[in-house]
């Protein structure tokens, strides 16, 4: 079993909870420990969760869960609602980076994941879940590649070029209605002109006979 079905498992699935996405990271900036701090833990794995719950109202939330060294068990640490969530910052649009940064109402982590495609798919992942769920209060996606808001970008796409080409379409239709429009203008003035001209050699016709 991988490390994320695991933690699914044990973790969220306990609580009536669905794992959406996670990713494995370190972070970029050692935290500062407070001087008096002993018996440290040792050294750790460290996951950023997305979870919604299976009740409804769906809740979305934001955990982390670590794994310390000769355990195989995982353990829940802090955890944030989605509405929490402010920024999301993926550092640098124009390349594949595995930096990023969370912006909460009340922390702020920086973190490397262990794959820039690994935080490529839970940035998708997070996207979508906050336009799902979230309503009032969406979190700021800054410097991040086009690629992750990838579903919402080809949607547009798609969106635009089937409005391109209704827009062509009916442009072509106005103007076949307009050619055939003067078409019959000019059949019906072709009528009256030949319409007059019989009608005037009759005449000439009868006179000369009288």
């Amino acid at each position: 079993m991988s490390a994320k079905s695991a933690i699914s498992k044990e973790i969220f699935a306990p609580l009536d909870e669905r794992m959406l996405g996670a990713v494995q990271v370190k972070r970029r900036t050692k935290k500062k420990i407070p001087f008096l701090a002993t018996g440290g833990q040792g050294e750790y794995l460290t996951y950023i969760c997305l979870s919604v719950t299976n009740k409804k109202p769906t809740q979305a939330s934001i955990t982390k869960v670590k794994q310390f060294e000769g355990s195989t068990s995982f353990v829940r640490r802090s955890q944030w609602m989605l509405e929490q969530l402010r920024q999301v910052n993926g550092i640098d649009p124009n390349r594949d980076s595995a930096e990023f940064d969370l912006l909460f109402e009340n922390t702020f982590d920086q973190w490397v994941a262990s794959t820039a495609s690994e935080k490529c798919t839970f940035f998708q992942i997070l996207h979508h879940t906050c336009q799902r769920y979230l309503t009032d209060r969406k979190p700021e996606f800054i410097n991040c590649q086009s690629k992750i808001m990838g579903g919402n970008s080809i949607l547009h796409s798609a969106a635009d070029s089937v409005t391109s080409a209704v827009q062509k379409a009916s442009q072509a239709l106005n103007e076949r209605g307009e050619r055939l429009g003067r078409a019959e203008e000019k059949t019906e003035d072709m009528k009256n002109s030949a319409q007059q001209f019989a009608e005037t050699a009759h005449k000439l016709a009868m006179k000369h006979k009288c």
